[in-house]
Order: C-alpha cells, then structure tokens, then sequence
C-alpha cells in the first residue's frame, strides 16, 4: 500500500482529532483497549506463529517467548507529578520479533492514553500485513492504525509532524529517524543495538562452565540465529581456555541443532538476500575466513548459514567493528580475563555486557569501568524478558527505555504541579531585603520541619 492509497493525510488529521477529543485519556478506553490487545494475541495465537515462521522461519516456541520534597518556604503546599500522554506517536517496529516488538511499544503508547500510527517492517511482510489485518478488527481504529511499506513510506511519514516517535531497528537508520525528528523537535525513543560482548571468567567449577557455555551458545544461535540485538556479538575469554570453549560450543551446537545444523529445522533462517549478502561478504576477508574454526558453510538458495566459531579475527576486521546481526562468533583471546574491562570500554558502548563470573572483584570493575545499557551477570537475554527492568541502550546502542511502568512513561509527560492555598504568606519572601529575612530563609532549608513551624509562630519577616 502506498501512502497515497493509505491516504496519510486524512488518517493523521483522524488520529490528531480523536486525541484532541479526549478520547484516549479515558481509563475505561485505555483498559478495553489493552484487553482488546490480549484478545488480539490470544486469538490468533496460532496465526502469530504461523506468519513468524513464513517470514522468518522460527520454531513455535522461540516465536512464543518471543512526589516531589518541597523547599520550607512555600509551606504550607503540596505537589505532585502528573502523568499526560504525548499525543500522537510513531512506531516503527523490526523484522526479527515483528510481533512483540510491535505490540509492546503500542502498550506503553495505549497505558499513557496515546493515539498512534504503527508502521511494520517490510521486511517481514506476512507479519506485517497480519497487524494491518488484525489490529483495525480489535483496537479502535479511529486512535490506533496501520501503515505498511518500504523505506518510501517510512521517508514520507517523518515529514510529518509526530509529538513521539519510537523506533527499533540499525544504527544508521536510527541516524536518519533523529535527523527528521529533530526538525520538529519531536523526542525519540531508539532501541539500536551493538555488538553486545560476554565476558567468560574460567574461574568457575567444570559444571558451571559447562552451563554458561551452553547459556551463551542459546545466547547466539538461540535468538533467531544471530539476528538480535540483544544476542551475543564476541566472546573474551583467557587465551588458554580458548580449545575448551570451543569445543563445549561445538557440543552445544550439536546438542541443540544436531550435527547437520544446514537441516535442522529449529534454526532460523537469514532474513533476506541483502543480510545474507552481507554476512557472506563478513567472512570472504581471507583473515577472517582464516580464522574459521567451526562452521563457515552457506547455502545460497535457501539463504542459510551455519553456526560458526572464529578464533581471534583481525580486530580491524568489519566483523569486530560492526554488528554482526548474524551466525558468526568470534572468539578473542586475552592474557587475563582483567583485559576484558579495558577492552570493552574502549570500544562503541554496547547494548548489553554479559559476564559469567563468580568473582566480586571482577564484577565490580564490570559495573564500574564500563558503560553499557545493561548489565547480565551468568546469563544471556533473561533482562529483556523482565518487565521490571528498564530496556534501552547509551550512545551508539541507543535513546531511552522501555518495557514494563518503563514503556508508560517513555509515552508520559510527567507534568509538574505545585498547589498552594491562601492560609499563610511568609513576608520574609518579599522585598524590601534584610540581614534578618535572609538569615530567616536560610532557617528554611537548614532545619527540620516542626521547628520551622516554631520559628513562624514566634516570627514575622
């Protein structure tokens, strides 16, 4: 559908007027709304499942998981924050969870009492054309609608104006969606990405390596193959447990896909001829295919490629500068696990910093040294699934937080009311100014509340 035939113009004045009509503020219109939008996922529970694994070629189960102190001088008063919706917002959603991540953003649009235009990715067009299909039949379709498209319709709608826009996807589109949305001076939420390192510390019992191997191998071939921004990038580990690693990730892999990885059906395919185009070219640098210790085989026809392990590529390499977004993991050695802190914080901040360790001193450093949207000790991904963390990147990973309370108010002007009433007027508040109401104020901030209340029954300005 183009936005001619959407008729964006006439949709947007639509959205605007029903906002401006009061009708999203409702509580009982944002609770049917979001019971609305249960009914929608749990109706069509087995559909969901079904245009995942057309566009993406995911497993029913991975699919499925998929007030305010005041100073003493303006006693007595109250105050309080008080939430308002935005407005109208943008989201653009992705193609690697295109229903989650679609659906949980227009949670938080919905809890704030949004009205809000969603634009799917083309890249995953089954899903993409089941929201535009479904969403119209449950939600009220006069405050939350549907466009889809390609970058064409993406370009047009940030030429209008949007009071929030909330973007999930790359870097360099992320660069585009700020630069339009800075014409207006319209906020954004961007959840980007990165290349999310784990730090794995040896200096763990031979059970519990094995378990955070097999934790970090989910990690990586276990979210859509590669293709989250939220999966494991590279591992660092210390140089002389480098052949063990590997091979309980071999055994993993083998454990979890088989030892045909090319026909097991549990693993997700390469999104589309462009993505696989590119990992391709990631390992056709003869010091990175050099490198290849497991894996490394592709099939172009059904753009599938191999879980595969690389030992110690060039650092220059694009495949140790940008997100990988694929199947390849590159393990990089170091004389000890310490390195690892220095290593990191020296590069772009990434998404998540993953470290397995039982080591206090090295967990310290982790979450001191470093900077990263958040922080998972011993396990991979879990903080996505937890509604009562924040989600969001820092710097180059992204803008803003979500999920959970985190997701109203990403959505939420929190407008700040102070309210007086008319019992008591400091004089000490007003000019003309001496020693004695300047001393007097300062009593204000320095002491505590009942001998303020003292003060002023004893003392006029």
């Amino acid at each position: 559908m183009t936005v001619a035939e959407f008729g964006l113009g006439e949709r947007l004045g639509e959205l605007r007027r029903t906002f401006q009509s009061g009708t999203t503020r409702s509580l009982a219109w944002r609770k049917a709304q979001l019971q609305a939008l249960l009914n929608l996922v749990r109706d069509n529970e087995e559909q969901i499942f079904q245009v995942v694994h057309e566009d993406l070629g995911k497993h029913p189960v991975e699919a499925f998981r998929d007030e305010s102190p005041l100073p003493l001088a303006f006693f007595p008063a109250t105050a309080e924050l008080l939430p308002e919706p935005l407005g109208v917002v943008l989201i653009f959603s992705c193609w690697n969870f295109p229903i989650s991540l679609a659906l949980e953003p227009l949670i938080g649009a919905i809890s704030a009492g949004n009205a809000a235009l969603i634009k799917p990715s083309e890249m995953a067009p089954a899903c993409s054309s089941f929201l535009a299909r479904v969403i119209p039949r449950y939600l009220d379709n006069k405050a939350i609608k549907v466009i889809e498209g390609g970058p064409e319709t993406g370009a047009k709608l940030l030429e209008e104006k949007w009071d929030k826009i909330f973007f999930t996807g790359s870097p360099r589109v992320g660069r585009i969606i700020m630069s339009a949305a800075a014409k207006h001076l319209t906020p954004v939420t961007l959840e980007l990405g990165g290349k999310c390192p784990v730090i794995l510390d040896t200096r763990l019992s031979s059970s519990e390596l094995e378990v955070a191997i097999k934790r970090i191998a989910w990690g990586k071939w276990g979210l859509c193959n590669g293709q989250s921004c939220v999966g494991v990038d590279y591992i660092l580990v210390e140089e002389k447990f480098a052949p063990t690693l590997i091979d309980l990730l071999k055994k993993s892999i083998d454990q979890f896909y088989g030892r045909k990885a090319k026909d097991f059906k549990d693993l997700t395919r390469i999104v589309n001829r462009h993505h696989f185009e590119r990992l391709h070219n990631l390992i056709k640098d003869p010091a990175v295919s050099d490198s290849i210790v497991h894996g490394g085989q592709v099939d172009k026809e059904r753009m599938f490629i191999e879980p595969t392990i690389l030992l110690d590529p060039p650092l220059e390499a694009e495949i140790m500068t940008e997100e990988i977004f694929g199947p390849f993991l590159p393990i990089i050695t170091l004389k000890n696990i310490e390195e690892s802190i220095e290593f990191v914080s020296s590069r772009p901040k990434p998404l998540v910093l993953y470290a397995f360790t039982k080591d206090e001193t090295l967990k310290r450093l982790v979450l001191s040294r470093t900077s990263s949207g958040s922080v998972t000790f011993n396990d991979i991904a879990v903080q996505f699934m937890s509604d009562d963390l924040p989600f969001g990147g820092i710097g180059q990973s992204g803008l803003g937080k979500y999920h959970g309370k985190f997701s109203f108010e990403a959505f939420t002007h929190e407008k700040a009311v102070l309210r007086r009433n008319f019992i008591f007027d400091l004089e000490s508040r007003y000019p003309p100014w001496s020693d004695f109401k300047l001393n007097f104020i300062r009593l204000l901030y320095k002491y505590d509340y009942f001998g303020i209340i003292l003060l002023f029954l004893g003392l006029k300005g």
